[in-house]
């Protein structure tokens, strides 16, 4: 089931086996949740296998390069910035840098079973008015997919025990998020972020420590060494070129930074791959 809007706005549902056939749909430009409804789901995600339960829900951008071994039933939401842009409505969602665009492996949900409930119940609204057609309908599903990501996010936080800390410290750490997924082929210092978000590297460093997340200076490279890998498996670029494109002034200074966060060489990495 989908919806398409007079400017470009798409969002579709589906739920049963077509997971391949829904991801590849031919919308490059749209946000993903994935809600697995059986055991024994294995993906590859940029390079990194996933093995997901049942009830286990993730959340992909358009970048992210999916290879399904093995999937059984599960549900799927896809949407685009035009029919609802988490960046311009972030101050009511707030799952910029959390859900979506958060430099590092896509985040996988568990929801607890009182959370099950309520998605359940938020699913079928989503449902109810994609099946209406009447002049108010891309409005209702937009209020419904609020409601949608928002439970997520809930469901994320609680997880990483983000909901028992200052928000405004949360806040810091999703756009510090958002700025590395935005400017990590540039920007491979923490100070470089420190700058645009007008805080000192050490109120970033001791903020990230609170909330027991990696340190910036991880989160930076985690990001350049999933994005070096997703090109090594997935494109043709020699290793180069890789380099260049990740900000790398030579080929010596990529290598050495691949091996010491991969344990693998790049060519080696791309052998494997193969």
């Amino acid at each position: 089931m989908e919806y398409k809007g007079p400017i470009g706005e798409y969002f579709s549902m589906n739920s049963g086996h077509g997971i391949s056939q829904w991801l590849n749909d031919g919308r490059d430009d749209a946000l993903t949740v994935l809600w697995f409804l059986e055991n024994g789901n294995e993906l590859e995600i940029d390079g990194v296998k996933q093995s997901l339960g049942e009830n286990s829900v993730l959340t992909l951008i358009p970048q992210n390069q999916v290879r399904i071994s093995k999937a059984g039933a599960c549900k799927v939401l896809r949407f685009n910035k035009d029919f609802f842009c988490i960046i311009n409505h972030d101050s009511e969602v707030g799952c910029k840098g959390l859900l979506f665009y958060g430099s590092r492996v896509v985040p996988v949900l568990r929801p607890s079973s009182d959370e099950l409930e309520i998605y359940q119940a938020v699913w079928k609204m989503m449902e109810y008015e994609l099946k209406s057609s009447d002049q108010l309908q891309q409005e209702m599903l937009q209020t419904v997919l609020k409601r949608w990501l928002l439970l997520c996010a809930r469901t994320y936080k609680r997880q990483s025990k983000m909901d028992q800390v200052d928000h405004g410290q949360v806040d810091l750490v999703r756009e510090y998020n958002f700025l590395v997924e935005q400017h990590f082929k540039d920007k491979h210092a923490v100070s470089d972020y420190a700058e645009l978000l007008n805080k000192s590297p050490k109120t970033l460093s001791n903020t990230f420590k609170k909330l027991n997340q990696d340190s910036p200076l991880q989160i930076i490279r985690n990001r350049i060494a999933i994005e070096a890998k997703r090109l090594l498996r997935y494109t043709e670029q020699n290793v180069s070129e890789i380099a260049y494109e990740l900000g790398f002034n030579d080929l010596q200074s990529f290598s050495r930074f691949f091996k010491k966060q991969v344990n693998l060489s790049p060519s080696d990495f791309r052998v494997e791959g193969v």
